[in-house]
């Protein structure tokens, strides 16, 4: 248990958000630099990945929906070993939204909620819209917003109207709050806005020189900030790098090809923190309480080693600084002493006053490089495996037979029905391997080494 003074203390969560048109093609080898994974400092505390273009031809998309993606697969394959899980992920055809996190974090993130908001060939084909994923993190509502918006230089308005029809999406659910309630909203994609007025050639000149800000005044989502109240509380930081759109595929060459499309900022990440935009509307009403969540912007840059697409992936690095609302998991779990591979063992848990339990409830055994919540080795169910009940604790047991004979790494993970997340978490820990089954195969082996025939050197001869 922490002390007092620091439990009301504020912390401060990285995160690393991207955002990439990725074309219909498949992952590149190595996305290190994608998610700073080799940047100096503390690691992300979470991802979140929007990816939009991703293949949906008919075929691949009816086998994604029985199976994660390609992509999915890619970026778990990439975090898991690294600590983190999939948290949620929801997908509209081309358009993918991903969330990865610390397990140290999951306790104190509930009401995970996704939605989709098609907009393309009016909102009955999923080409263009919005996927979104929302949650409470440490009792803060964040909601992330990946949008894919119609292209071409005219369409401006058709862009602004689909973002607000975004907007309005409601999730489904008890006290969810609309997106705009949410305390933070980031809201970012391929928004397609492009550089008005300004010839071509002015443009590629403008970006040879790096005067990226001759061009700010005449991107149109700029422009639209200024003019349109419901943008006008989106932050972004400064578009100190190259337009990401258009280039050749594996370059850095702007498009070549007849059409010469004209360089543009096309992918973009914004936020909204509901606080700010109070304080500006009713200034004074606010107690620096209620100030109990601010983000920072600590990098904002586009990736141009990236070629599988003609757009270059953006990336933001932010510091969620929050005072949590959540000071303790709704459960503790732990191990009950030291775990083989050769007896059954025990896991005893406690659970607050008023944690909503069900007979549903199970515990799961987890590799610590787990990818998503059902990703686990073995399960016990919280009131089928019960053996021990007192008003402080209990104890559930799990069957020799059930663990992993070489054991390894692991930790326990108490899975609520009701709120359909992780609630409590153990700290790792090591469950020793069966001795006598792996004597027993190493004896094998060296049996059945024994018994080959040694008529190899008289093969040998001929």
């Amino acid at each position: 248990m922490e002390p007092a003074a620091e439990r009301g203390a504020l912390r401060e969560l990285r995160l690393h958000l991207v955002t990439w048109n990725v074309g219909t093609a498949s992952p590149p080898p190595d996305v290190t630099s994608l998610l700073q994974l080799n940047s100096l400092g503390p690691a992300m505390d979470m991802y979140v990945i929007g990816l939009q273009e991703v293949n949906s031809r008919i075929t691949n998309f009816l086998s994604d929906l029985a199976f994660d993606d390609p992509w999915s697969i890619f970026f778990m394959a990439v975090l898991s070993p690294l600590g983190y899980i999939k948290l949620s992920s929801v997908r509209m055809q081309g358009l993918l939204l991903l969330v990865f996190v610390k397990h140290v974090h999951l306790p104190f993130i509930r009401d995970v909620h996704t939605h989709y908001t098609r907009t393309g060939l009016y909102g009955y084909w999923g080409n263009k819209g919005g996927v979104t994923v929302r949650m409470s993190l440490y009792g803060h509502t964040i909601c992330f917003m990946n949008c894919h918006l119609p292209a071409h230089m005219e369409n401006t308005e058709q862009r602004l109207d689909d973002f607000e029809k975004i907007l309005e999406m409601q999730f489904e659910g008890e006290n969810i709050p609309s997106t705009l309630d949410h305390d933070v909203l980031f809201w970012f994609g391929d928004l397609n806005f492009r550089i008005a007025d300004y010839g071509i050639h002015f443009v590629r000149e403008s970006i040879n020189n790096k005067r990226y800000n001759l061009l700010w005044e005449k991107d149109q989502l700029n422009m639209a900030k200024k003019k349109e109240a419901f943008l006008q509380d989106f932050i972004e930081g400064p578009l100190q790098f190259k337009p990401t759109y258009k280039f050749d595929l594996y370059s850095d060459v702007y498009d070549t090809s007849e059409k010469k499309r004209k360089p543009a900022w096309t992918d973009r990440i914004l936020w909204r923190v509901k606080n700010l935009c109070q304080n500006a509307s009713k200034e004074g009403e606010f107690s620096e309480e209620e100030q109990t969540i601010s983000v920072t912007l600590n990098n904002y840059i586009s990736h141009m080693s990236y070629g599988i697409s003609d757009h270059k992936p953006v990336t933001g690095t932010f510091g969620l600084e929050l005072k949590p609302l959540l000071l303790d998991p709704l459960v503790t779990l732990n191990p009950e002493g030291e775990w083989s591979a050769e007896r059954d063992v025990l896991i005893s848990y406690s659970a607050v006053p008023e944690f909503p339990s069900s007979a549903w409830d199970w515990i799961g055994l987890f590799k610590v490089s787990f990818r998503h919540v059902n990703d686990y080795v073995t399960y016990a169910w919280v009131e089928d495996d019960e053996i021990s009940s007192t008003k402080d604790s209990k104890q559930v047991y799990m069957s020799a037979a059930e663990i992993p004979d070489m054991g390894g790494e692991f930790l326990l993970g108490y899975y609520s029905n009701n709120l359909q997340s992780i609630v409590g978490i153990s700290q790792p820990f090591r469950i020793q391997p069966n001795r006598t089954l792996i004597d027993k195969d190493l004896t094998q082996e060296e049996n059945s080494w024994m018994q080959k025939p040694d008529n190899l050197e008289s093969r040998d001869e001929f």
